[in-house]
């Protein structure tokens, strides 16, 4: 049940015509942004909700299941504050969404009327669609271990008894040389058994995907050169 603050319930009985739609973005790394619809920036919860973004959302069905909410949201991309590499890159994943309505007159007057995380995504030139699921969606999702033939664990978690942070295991590179999208000679792990990093985890410490994250798929010698291969083409352009 949604407590509606008696101010705006007042004006909302009397056919008030100065609403807007806010919506506030919190990233899993701490990053947050703030949209609105009204033609000019709205301050809510201490965060600048920005205009002229071209956002807008969905009609969300109000379901007594655990099903998916079926809203979405919708932008433009903007490369100084929601860009396409930064969705490209995962960046937005399961980003927390808040959406107000709001009192644009007098923007204190304010009502919570959806929280949920951003589901998939899909991108059309220079504007996306994003899913909107409810919080009740991570309750329909399976949770729990499974006891299979092999390890159920991920290597370096909480029950995994392998140390990552071993130098055994953990190993610093970069690019010598590309072939494609998604593979490049490394210099800097020569002193690891081919294939070790097979199934591992690659992190960007610079260039142009600096900060991101992507599973590795091979790990190889080709003609004495050591050799990655991801399972996808990394957002942005490998290069040495």
């Amino acid at each position: 049940m949604r407590l509606i603050p008696s101010s705006l319930q007042s004006k909302l009985d009397s056919g008030v015509t100065t609403l807007a739609q806010c919506w506030i973005v919190r990233r899993r790394n701490g990053g947050v942004l703030g949209f609105t619809d009204h033609d000019r920036d709205l301050i809510i919860e201490g965060i600048s909700c920005r205009a002229g973004t071209g956002f807008a959302a969905s009609e969300a069905a109000q379901r007594f299941d655990l099903s998916v909410d079926g809203a979405e949201i919708s932008g433009a991309l903007d490369d100084d504050l929601l860009s396409e590499a930064d969705l490209a890159a995962g960046r937005y994943d399961a980003a927390a969404v808040e959406s107000w309505l709001v009192d644009w007159s007098e923007p204190s007057l304010r009502l919570l009327t959806a929280r949920g995380r951003l589901g998939e995504v899909r991108r059309e030139g220079r504007a996306f669609t994003a899913e909107l699921r409810g919080l009740a969606d991570l309750l329909s999702q399976d949770s729990g271990r499974l006891y299979t033939a092999g390890c159920g664990a991920d290597l370096g978690d909480g029950r995994c008894r392998v140390d990552l942070g071993s130098p055994a295991w953990r190993g610093t590179g970069s690019v010598a040389a590309t072939f494609g999208v998604s593979t490049f000679a490394v210099a800097g792990l020569d002193g690891f058994a081919p294939g070790l990093f097979g199934g591992g985890r690659l992190s960007w410490s610079s260039g142009a995907n600096a900060g991101t994250a992507i599973e590795i798929k091979q790990h190889r010698v080709v003609g004495g050169q050591i050799r990655l291969s991801l399972w996808q083409a990394m957002a942005e352009p490998v290069a040495p």
